[in-house]
């Protein structure tokens, strides 16, 4: 029977702290883990277990750590505030059954979260978080002693892992300077250490903690992300470097303070990783993605796969086969042969090496890539709308047909359902612009709040804003 409060996502549970976030409730949560650890990996590897900024963390991750050891399940517990990416390391690097998260991500401040990672270092599989799931108020046999809890620090093996990935040296040879910004997450003073270490000028922003994250989601995106902006202009930065709440996601400004979308950073990424470095493997790409990332893989010959929304797609491709790297459009990028997870932290890092191989500033490295591949620019918008409103809005964009006029003037070329419904459309504005970007809008129900989010992508800045205004008059019924 369904838990009435839990639900696990495509990436755990999260909720309102003391509203369904109670510790009763990760109690049960933490009880359901360990049954499916009892029932399909070998308990005695042991759960490693860490937390977030966010408020009560701590506490609920000691909860955690109780009832699990409490089922005869040894667990590391973090001795501090851990990333994300550094607990999936931990997981693979102790051959660990698995891990527990607290956090709630890029949540605003009244949530928190459980995430689960699995024995390879990256969010539980679907058929996982299922099981767990169906675990959920399930009693599990206490043995006569509690296995053992041990305080753990994982971010020392975490941050030789992630230092010897990038080219430390090229960066504190390259006279650049950086802001960071790790908005009051688990990144805290990560990036800057090491920047200090390096000898790197660089002034940093948001990196102590405040469980309220004031004014702030931790999210690096709009307008969560203006004050990085700001503080790249006041100090003469050549790029700003941010990560989320829980540092599994990488956001950027250039040097003039402009927002870099997570697309942009992914293009960068992968287009220099295939110049410079050449590592084997296919592209993997959500369906909310840019394009441009098809024109850079066909550039250089390389399989590019598209694939649901959520990382959890971008896992799964990397335990089956050889990927390069894989992302999605909120910011989570991950490369393979690192670990089969997101990591703002590595990326924020390998951007800075980017900069420093190219001798450019981010701002130019992303007018290069428009200028080869054409001007990609991408817009979203959350629509906090009914749900009879939200499902009308789907069956609508469903009956459209190829030839009918849909969105800002522009007439449908051709349709996809892989995850949503997206259009390709006649932008006639495309056909004065070289090399000009696809357009395409897309519209996606959240399945399990009132939500309807709005994606596009376009050939200019006007015609994004144009086709998002489009797409909220579609969704209303307009």
């Amino acid at each position: 029977m369904p838990h009435p409060v839990i639900k696990f996502g495509t990436d755990g549970w999260r909720a309102v702290i003391a509203d369904d976030f109670t510790f009763a409730n990760v109690r049960t949560a933490a009880e359901a883990i360990a049954a499916y650890v009892h029932a399909r990996e070998n308990p005695a590897k042991g759960l490693c277990i860490g937390y977030d900024t966010r408020f009560g963390s701590k506490a609920f991750a000691h909860a955690c750590a109780e009832v699990v050891a409490a089922t005869g399940i040894p667990v590391l517990l973090a001795n501090d505030i851990t990333p994300t990416p550094a607990l999936s390391y931990g997981v693979r690097e102790h051959g660990a059954a698995g891990g527990i998260m607290i956090t709630s991500s890029h949540n605003p401040a009244q949530w928190n979260g459980v995430k689960y990672k699995a024995w390879y270092g990256g969010s539980g599989r679907p058929s996982i978080i299922a099981e767990i799931e169906a675990r959920l108020g399930q009693h599990v046999k206490r043995p006569a002693q509690a296995a053992e809890i041990r305080e753990f620090d994982f971010l020392p093996a975490y941050l030789k892992a992630i230092e010897s990935f990038a080219d430390l040296d090229l960066i504190a040879k390259s006279g650049l300077k950086f802001c960071v910004d790790s908005m009051y997450g688990a990144g805290r003073t990560i990036l800057s250490d090491i920047f200090t270490r390096l000898g790197v000028e660089h002034v940093q922003i948001r990196g102590h903690v405040d469980p309220l994250f004031p004014g702030i989601n931790p999210e690096p995106i709009e307008p969560h992300i203006r004050a990085l902006g700001e503080a790249v202009v006041a100090n003469t930065c050549h790029a700003g470097l941010c990560t989320d709440g829980d540092a599994d996601r990488i956001g950027a400004t250039d040097e003039h303070g402009n927002f870099v979308d997570p697309h942009k950073i992914f293009s960068v990424l992968l287009s220099w990783v295939l110049k410079r470095k050449g590592w084997p493997g296919a592209v993997t790409r959500a369906f909310n993605t840019t394009k441009m990332l098809d024109r850079i893989c066909a550039k250089y010959g390389r399989e590019l796969i598209e694939h649901g929304i959520g990382f959890k797609f971008v896992c799964d491709y990397m335990l089956e086969r050889e990927i390069l790297m894989g992302g999605e459009e909120s910011g989570g990028i991950g490369f393979q042969r690192h670990l089969p997870e997101r990591d703002g932290l590595l990326n924020a890092l390998l951007l800075a090496n980017v900069m420093a191989e190219e001798g450019k500033t981010l701002g130019q490295l992303v007018a290069d890539l428009q200028a080869e591949y054409g001007e990609h620019q991408y817009g979203r918008i959350d629509l906090h709308i009914p749900d009879e409103l939200k499902k009308a809005a789907i069956t609508r964009a469903l009956a459209l047909k190829p030839g009918d006029p849909a969105f800002a003037g522009m007439t449908v070329l051709r349709q996809e359902t892989l995850d949503g419904v997206k259009f390709y459309l006649d932008n006639p504005e495309a056909k004065t612009k070289p090399n000009a970007a696809e357009t395409w809008i897309l519209l996606r129900a959240s399945g399990t709040e009132p939500l309807l989010r709005i994606y596009t992508e376009s050939t200019s800045n006007e015609a994004v804003a144009r086709l998002l205004e489009a797409g909220r008059a579609f969704a209303m019924g307009a």
